[in-house]
């Protein structure tokens, strides 16, 4: 039995045709984007954010942060 070969764009129409079937169009979309590198450079992003902050200063930000969500 030959399989059937599909071109690029008929092999994507199908399974995002599955996916939304079978996952809706929310789970479709983050399924997705997992697959999605992005953009920009992350870590230059940070440094210029955080650069006038020490990391006992980041520390302090974040239990405060988890403290306030409990």
């Amino acid at each position: 039995m030959q399989p059937e070969f599909k071109t690029p764009n008929e092999l994507n129409n199908e399974a995002m045709k599955i996916l939304y079937e079978k996952l809706g169009a929310v789970n479709t979309i983050r399924f997705i984007n997992q697959f999605n590198s992005g953009f920009g450079d992350y870590t230059a992003e940070r440094e210029n954010i955080y650069k006038e902050k020490s990391v006992d200063e980041l520390v302090a930000e974040i239990k405060l942060l988890r403290k306030e969500e409990s």
